[in-house]
């Protein structure tokens, strides 16, 4: 399969690099466009086998699956100046862009497509990937979790819900940064280094989510385990609850949607 990226931002660079690290598609079958030969120079440092060029049609000619990973704004304007082919497949990350509106991008709107929603851990292959599909095939969707699975973790929602699951991944992310970014400086406050409390923090959170995605459990169970009576844990808990942290996250996702 031969696929061609547009943009080689910190996205389109992401997912190149990824796909190149992966086992699903040769380096050699991956084409990058982007207009700074800068930002092509720095991917073919990493992976001379990856193909680049500066003109977006050179790109698509030949590809198999097109992934644009451009700004919304420029997603009309990108897309238009292209001659693509009806058995080609179209991937967008831009955000907010419906496949209605992608249809009358191209010349052919009952084109394959798809909507990806990664977050920004995708440069560490740890994205929580959403993918929303229309005039796929099973085997076509099957085909784009295998490849982002390799960068993380993928799924496939309807494209109603991609609002709802953004903020769950894409927005959320930084919601758990946040957290991160508060318990260090309470660790500072009590005398820890800041890049000790960062570390200690990160692997923590690294630590609770592999017990969520590795074990058929759920937070509820796991808090309990920590939660001893009595114990200094239920009553930083039961602190965070006065303080309405659960009702502050769920304002902050639903703000988000």
């Amino acid at each position: 399969m031969k696929i061609a990226i547009i943009g080689a931002g910190n996205m389109g660079g992401s997912i190149a690099r990824g796909l190149a690290k992966g086992s699903i598609v040769s380096a050699a079958d991956i084409t990058v466009a982007d207009p700074s030969n800068e930002r092509l120079g720095e991917l073919l440092k990493e992976f001379p086998a990856i193909q680049t060029t500066t003109v977006n049609q050179n790109a698509v000619t030949n590809a198999d699956l097109i992934l644009f990973a451009v700004k919304p704004w420029l997603m009309k304007q990108v897309v238009r100046e292209l001659k693509l082919k009806s058995k080609q497949i179209l991937v967008s990350i831009a955000a907010g862009i419906a496949f209605e509106e992608l249809a009358h991008y191209v010349a052919e709107p009952e084109m394959t497509m798809f909507r990806l929603v990664p977050n920004t851990a995708i440069s560490e292959l740890a994205s929580m990937t959403l993918i929303a599909s229309r005039n796929a095939t099973p085997g076509q969707e099957q085909l784009l979790v295998d490849i982002f699975n390799e960068m993380g973790l993928s799924m496939l929602v309807p494209e109603e819900k991609i609002a709802a699951t953004t903020a769950l991944t894409s927005c959320g992310i930084a919601y758990v940064l946040k957290y991160i970014q508060a318990a260090m400086q309470a660790g500072i406050e009590m005398g820890i280094y800041p890049k000790d409390a960062m570390k200690m923090v990160a692997q923590s959170v690294k630590g609770a989510a592999e017990l969520i995605l590795n074990n058929d459990t759920h937070p509820s169970v796991e808090i309990d385990k920590v939660c001893t009576p009595g114990g200094i844990t239920i009553k930083g808990i039961n602190e965070l609850e006065h303080s309405g942290y659960t009702s502050a996250i769920i304002h902050a996702m639903k703000a988000s949607k």
